[in-house]
């Protein structure tokens, strides 16, 4: 491999958007906050592989120690609920269920050490739509068998017992306080997200222009992680003509020919061809992934500034969540 191309799957790794240049998206968790809270929280490195829980109920075999990434709702482990957000040990052979979402849709499960797959371009993702990483590059089904890594039962005991003094007993569990706040889950709905004015915007007209920001937008049920469809009023541009496809980044927003507009979400394509009317800025892309099908949107207007102003602030609470967590190691 030449130097050249080790440079871009670098940059691809750390989230560049350089990274289209190898023709793949970042791909990943779809809220790239907990992307970090929830193998620090196990005990773990950021690098680490963890399992994303999204919308429908599941449940896992258990033997290590794990965390629980917010979402608001419940777990269930040896028929005693364990709420979102905290820190347990579970024995060989628990069975840990999670149950429906009360508030958000997506939830991350984090065990010491990680789950040991082998890292594909730098990263242990999935990305479905090429069928690589992960677990043979396909969804979980019912019966695999995740293997954990090498000592992850030596790194839970040590872990866990740097945290037993705030050990908390409830119903028979004992968890310990997660110290990452629920930063993404959202208030109430419709869900204020902020956008740009993307690179076609003008040619939309007037009209189209205002009701895209007036409107209550909702997450159709043919979303996926590709994008989220946004039902609601149509949108048609007024010089669409033929455009050349161009690069697209997590966040743009197409407009297809039905009119009814696409946010591009973590598996998005690197290229297309649509008009693009907006960009939602980058801090709110993950509050958009915690909306599910239904779920109720709304945009707000913003400028550049403005959106690398909410990107720092973004940074300072994940760094803070950050802190907490290797306080809580002290480290």
């Amino acid at each position: 491999m030449s130097s050249a191309s080790r440079r871009r799957i670098m940059l691809w790794r750390r989230g560049i958007r350089e990274c289209a240049r190898c023709g793949e998206p970042l791909a990943g968790p779809e809220r790239a906050t907990l992307e970090h809270i929830v193998p620090r929280s196990a005990g773990g490195r950021t690098t680490r592989a963890n399992l994303t829980l999204a919308h429908a109920e599941c449940n896992r075999a258990a033997g290590r120690r794990l965390w629980l990434g917010r979402r608001r709702g419940r777990a269930m482990r040896a028929g005693r609920t364990v709420r979102g957000g905290r820190r347990g040990r579970a024995r060989r052979g628990a069975r840990l269920a999670a149950g429906r979402a009360e508030r958000g849709s997506r939830a991350y499960l984090g065990i010491a050490g990680g789950i040991a797959c082998e890292p594909v371009l730098g990263s242990r993702s999935t990305y479905l739509p090429a069928r690589f990483g992960g677990l043979e590059g396909r969804a979980l089904r019912a019966g695999d068998s995740l293997p954990l890594a090498p000592g992850a039962a030596g790194l839970a005991a040590a872990r866990y017992a740097q945290l037993a003094a705030g050990a908390v007993r409830r119903d028979g569990v004992e968890t310990v306080r997660g110290s990452a706040p629920p930063l993404t889950l959202p208030d109430r709905e419709p869900s204020t997200l902020h956008a740009m004015e993307g690179q076609h915007f003008g040619l939309f007209g007037a009209a189209a222009q205002r009701v895209f920001f007036d409107a209550v937008w909702r997450v159709a049920p043919e979303s996926n992680r590709m994008g989220f469809r946004l039902g609601g009023p149509s949108l048609v541009a007024d010089r669409a003509g033929e455009l050349l496809s161009g690069p697209t980044c997590l966040g743009t927003v197409q407009v297809p020919a039905n009119g009814a507009p696409i946010a591009l979400m973590a598996d998005h394509q690197t290229t297309g061809g649509y008009p693009k009317i907006a960009e939602i800025a980058s801090a709110d892309v993950p509050r958009l992934a915690q909306l599910a099908p239904g779920g109720r949107l709304h945009f707000a207007r913003c400028t550049l500034e403005d959106a690398l102003e909410l990107a720092r602030a973004a940074r300072a609470r994940l760094d803070a969540a950050l802190r907490a967590i290797s306080w809580g190691f002290g480290k």
